[in-house]
């Protein structure tokens, strides 16, 4: 056949060949890379291992690795030492009093009295019950507050887990592309050389080819960020490698929302803590209503009389006690003060309280316009994408179909399959979120199930 596209196919085919491999890359970690192994193994050392772990131990891991969980369990253990100094007595006073010295002979000691004391101030045993039992309220919103931050990170490492394993998948659907286009590329390729097909298919290939190396390095990016996140909240060093092993989740059944606001409410260690500074706050103010109550001071000691006297050796006892109702305006205004921050810490809880339930709406939303979106991907929109592949390979396999409809059908396959692990993992992430949001694990209310069961929509590989 004579060629009629101003160019030689056999130049042409040659530089294209040569640049196969530079544009069909395939996603590899950089741990792997056969091609990396032999120069930098020799040059920079062995390659780092990837670790593999699931998403359980990877929470596990960053309970107890995470430094900000560390830095909350000491707050919680001195608030714990706190309790046991909270009832103690004031430290007692030791007093030495020259009395009755000569002005006129100040060394002469034996005309003066010396006295020796010791004395100690003892409170009511309510207020030192009560100074324990709000210490005892700092302990228990101190171990509210580290669950709080549990949660927090344990819902962060999820959320992260899940990223990783979306990356993951859209790595592997890249890998599959790339062995796609590079089949058709080749085919293509052939076809060229012998004139059948024009110049414009085999430059649509190579660009197909091009954006997939650009799709490549921000899947890079994306799983190294995931990784430094990951990594960071499980107490490692950032740029340790780490895979994700697993499943995504899906609840089979969301309870009502009534019941989800009542396991919040039960649950939310935020509320709890809240709840429980409400109760510190009216044992502040009781407090402060029992400093009317006077303290006493009881006080004994020796007295060394001077010469002469009847009995040079005595001693004396003493008692006295403070006057709060003569200082009255200011344990009123402490008073007052106990009062509004506990109406203070009441309008708190009901504001957060009713930020609890926003959270568990639009985790709620999100878990459901997730699961409607994995229901019309893989029930609909992924078999009409297929079929559209498909029809579209046939069609320009017999030369009656153009080769932009068979890139951009391809192209179509691979967008909707990354729409549908990008679904999942909205899914999981929901209902991570909610699981935050009340505060408890979804299983533990009601069952929930992996995605062992959605098929493995393979894009067709059949090329010209």
């Amino acid at each position: 056949m004579k060629n009629i596209y101003g160019l030689a196919p056999a130049v042409l085919a040659l530089s294209i060949a040569s640049s196969i491999g530079c544009w069909g890359q395939t996603a590899s970690s950089p741990e792997s890379s056969p091609v990396r192994s032999n120069v930098s193994d020799s040059v920079l050392g062995a390659a780092p291992v990837t670790a593999h772990i699931t998403v359980e131990q990877a929470v596990e891991d960053a309970l107890t690795g995470n430094p900000e969980i560390r830095a909350a369990v000491r707050r919680l253990s001195l608030a714990q030492m706190k309790t046991t100094t909270a009832r103690s007595l004031d430290d007692p006073m030791l007093m030495v009093r020259d009395w009755g010295t000569p002005i006129r002979k100040p060394w002469d000691l034996n005309q003066a009295q010396l006295m020796i004391s010791l004395q100690q101030t003892i409170p009511g045993k309510d207020k030192r019950d009560l100074r324990g039992k709000i210490a005892g309220d700092d302990v228990e919103v101190a171990g509210d507050e580290l669950e709080t931050l549990r949660q927090e990170v344990a819902a962060s490492v999820r959320e992260a887990c899940v990223a990783l394993l979306r990356n993951a998948d859209e790595m592997k659907l890249h890998n599959e592309q790339a062995a796609v286009l590079n089949q058709t590329l080749s085919a293509v390729l052939a076809e060229y050389t012998t004139g059948k097909v024009p110049q414009v298919d085999v430059l649509r290939a190579q660009m197909a080819l091009t954006r997939l190396s650009e799709h490549l390095i921000q899947l890079e990016e994306e799983r190294d960020g995931s990784r430094a996140q990951l990594n960071e909240l499980m107490g490692r060093s950032p740029d340790e490698a780490v895979e994700i092993a697993g499943n995504y989740r899906s609840p089979e059944t969301l309870p009502p929302i009534e019941e989800l606001k009542r396991v919040a409410i039960e649950h939310r260690p935020e509320l709890a803590a809240l709840r429980k500074q409400i109760v510190k706050s009216g044992d502040e103010s009781r407090l402060a209503r029992l400093a009317m109550k006077p303290d006493i001071t009881v006080a004994a000691g020796y007295m060394l009389m001077p010469t002469g006297s009847f009995s040079r050796s005595a001693y004396m006892g003493e008692i006295t006690m403070n006057l709060p109702s003569l200082n009255r305006a200011r344990h009123d205004g402490e008073t007052k003060q106990a009062d509004a921050a506990t109406d203070a810490a009441q309008a708190e809880l009901d504001a957060r309280t009713s930020s609890v339930f926003l959270e568990i709406r639009q985790a709620e939303i999100a878990v459901q316009s997730a699961q409607r979106r994995v229901k019309l991907y893989r029930d609909t929109l992924l078999p009409q994408a297929e079929a559209a592949f498909k029809a579209s390979t046939a069609a320009y396999q017999n030369n009656r179909g153009e080769f932009t409809n068979l890139i951009d059908s391809q192209n179509l396959l691979l967008d909707i399959r990354n729409d549908t692990f990008k679904a999942l993992s909205e899914e999981d992430a929901g209902s991570t979120q909610l699981e935050r949001a009340i505060g408890a694990a979804l299983p533990d209310i009601y069952p929930t199930q992996t995605n062992n069961d959605i098929p493995n929509f393979d894009i067709a590989r059949t090329s010209k």
